[in-house]
């Protein structure tokens, strides 16, 4: 097997210093880079800490203006080879933040790209948020994420099934980034997939624009 260069970004929607939400993903994220490591990789990891960009989210979902520093936070993502989204739990689902962070990136964005999702609570009653709530958000988004999801209340941190769980989830992700499947997607069946305009981030390219309707559409007249 080759040695490869994974790019591992956390996104965090703690809203405290120091989070549970950051710690669980911390400890996924080291675990990824101890399996891969077995595996002759090496990992570089970032962190999108939602909290620092709250007022450049809003600003995105307002007026469509994206700023500088959430601009970097996409690109970041665009150019991961694996993710781990952690959210906290509120009202039942993942924090208002988490969720409109995801509203304003690109439907193109992450495609096939490999997502652990995980999840913190002050109970254990919330515990399915990440498989009912997170999980359908990302398969909108055509991610291909991990069989194992993540989820930790207070009493979990002291149990070594949370261990457990972060090491087959770490697991699945290190198998899912070696795979390459997300680079396979762009090199081979790009096209087939239903692209909009402004798709990609802006790098969707492959749209006729010279056609009467696209003329209508922009306030131009047919011919």
């Amino acid at each position: 097997m080759s040695t490869e260069r994974f790019r591992l970004v956390l996104v965090s929607a703690g809203t405290s210093d120091p989070s549970s939400t950051r710690l669980l993903a911390d400890r996924t994220a080291d675990r990824v880079t101890a399996l891969a490591a077995r595996h002759g990789h090496e990992v570089t990891t970032s962190v999108i800490e939602l909290r620092e960009i709250a007022a450049d989210i809003s600003t995105a979902l307002v007026s469509q203006l994206v700023t500088p520093r959430l601009r970097q936070a996409i690109t970041a993502l665009g150019e991961a080879d694996g993710i781990i989204a952690a959210a906290p739990v509120y009202k039942a689902g993942p924090s208002g933040l988490f969720t409109s962070f995801v509203d304003v990136l690109d439907n193109d964005l992450l495609i096939a790209k490999p997502v652990v999702l995980a999840a913190t609570a002050g109970t254990a009653r919330h515990a399915l948020v990440a498989d009912e709530a997170m999980r359908p958000m990302f398969a909108y988004l055509r991610t291909l994420t991990a069989p194992t999801s993540l989820f930790a209340a207070p009493e979990d941190w002291s149990d070594p099934a949370l261990n457990a769980r972060i090491d087959r989830a770490a697991r699945e992700l290190v198998l899912l980034m070696e795979s390459g499947f997300a680079d396979r997607i762009k090199d081979e069946a790009w096209p087939s997939y239903q692209h909009e305009y402004g798709s990609a981030g802006g790098t969707e390219t492959a749209i006729d624009l010279d056609t009467d309707l696209m003329r209508l559409a922009t306030g131009g007249s047919a011919t």
